[in-house]
């Protein structure tokens, strides 16, 4: 079957480095790291996960099922608050359950506990430290006003009935020096609470495959506080550092046009669409041309400069999304040759939290997806069709 942009082509060999890390990690520093489905959910691949980790995380009914029904094994579970219609199916899906609030609890953990402990989840409270070193406003879960997890300052000096765990989510892509620093508030914050509980979640953010992380770090960092308490099981729920680096998104140049001294390369895939995170964080990724040299990101305000279309220079364009949406663009990038039409751009690093993200705003095509096997073959797992589009309407 033939493969046409746009697609995300994710490589087998670049998962398998991520995952042979991750469970190095884990065995060495004696913590369950398990997958986020929030950041990396393409389940034809969970058979090649299923070979170097055991769970997963879920935040929705839905997220629980795919870990019951396709990743093989019960979700530990979080959402910032669970609902009538859907807890039934969290509970028959799910080896954990974190509760976000003490209502939370109160509404639906408490019922839990009443029944025997082996025919129920193991219950967790969500709790905020307070701190948290993600600079990107939108994406941190311990802002002031935050709705995520229970303060210090509001826990009873008992735990209520029945709850195991703790839940702690304060990374976003980050470091292991951070989660060091992290670590002492969380502890300053909640050790007096710690020989009740089973089980810590320091949740996810935790970008232990990238380039230059500190893995050594991690590990130690890991390891002395299982030393300080050694019945407390530890998990991290990493999601980008799964994905982190395994594939790209292919697009093609389907137009050119130019307004104000600003070319725009008009693509058939979408940002709104199809990589929403540059938009909401925003992400600049790596962009390379048919020739596989990487272009340069130029700064927002050179975009209109007459100098930068000059050869000497190299070729100057602001690449637009196929939507009718005015914002679907990203910045200026610097090209060593003019963009032709028909000519194929590679977007690095799609699919960690792209894929999960991508919607069918305008009916824009949405890419196929794709994995580069072992051997070199290439595998479509998914192509998509107008019924796509259609029945999500119904």
């Amino acid at each position: 079957m033939a493969l046409y942009p746009p697609y995300y082509l994710l490589e087998e060999r670049l998962l398998r480095r991520n995952l042979q890390l991750i469970s190095s990690v884990s065995q060495r520093s004696g913590a369950e790291i398990i997958l986020a489905f929030k950041a990396y959910a393409l389940w034809k691949t969970f058979p090649i996960f299923r070979e170097y980790i055991n769970a997963t995380t879920a935040s929705s009914a839905d997220e629980a099922r795919l870990a019951l029904e396709e990743f093989g094994s019960k979700a530990h579970t979080y959402s910032p608050a669970y609902t009538d219609r859907d807890f039934d199916t969290i509970v028959s899906c799910s080896s954990h359950i974190t509760f976000n609030s003490l209502t939370q609890y109160q509404r639906f953990g408490k019922p839990l506990i009443a029944t025997p402990a082996a025919s129920h989840p193991s219950l967790g409270l969500r709790v905020n430290p307070e701190y948290s070193e993600i600079e990107t406003e939108l994406y941190n879960p311990c802002a002031p006003g935050s709705r995520f997890g229970v303060l210090a300052s509001d826990l009873p000096q008992r735990l209520p009935d029945g709850i195991e765990g703790f839940h702690i989510h304060c990374h976003c892509e980050s470091s292991a020096e951070t989660f060091v620093r992290t670590l002492a508030h969380i502890e300053d914050k909640f050790a007096r609470w710690f020989p009740q509980l089973k089980w810590i979640n320091f949740g996810g953010g935790h970008l232990m495959t990238r380039k230059d992380y500190n893995v050594e770090l991690l590990i130690q960092t890991i390891s002395d506080f299982r030393n300080r308490y050694p019945h407390l099981k530890v998990i991290l729920e990493p999601g980008s550092a799964f994905g982190w680096q395994t594939g790209d998104l292919i697009a093609s140049v389907v137009d050119i046009v130019e307004n104000h001294n600003i070319k725009t390369a008009i693509l058939d895939v979408s940002f709104t669409c199809h990589m929403p995170d540059c938009l909401e964080m925003p992400y600049m990724p790596a962009v390379s041309g048919a020739d596989g040299e990487e272009a340069q990101i130029l700064p927002l305000n050179t975009a209109s400069d007459d100098s930068l279309h000059t050869t000497s220079q190299g070729f100057a364009y602001r690449l637009g999304g196929n939507s009718c949406l005015s914002g679907d663009f990203m910045g200026t990038w610097l090209f060593n040759h003019e963009l032709q039409i028909g000519e194929q751009l590679t977007f690095a690093d799609m699919l960690h939290y792209t894929t999960v993200k991508t919607n069918t705003f305008n009916g824009v095509h949405h890419p196929s997806i794709a994995i580069r096997r072992l051997d070199g073959t290439i595998e479509i797992l998914r192509e998509y069709t107008y019924e796509d589009y259609r029945d999500r309407m119904d």
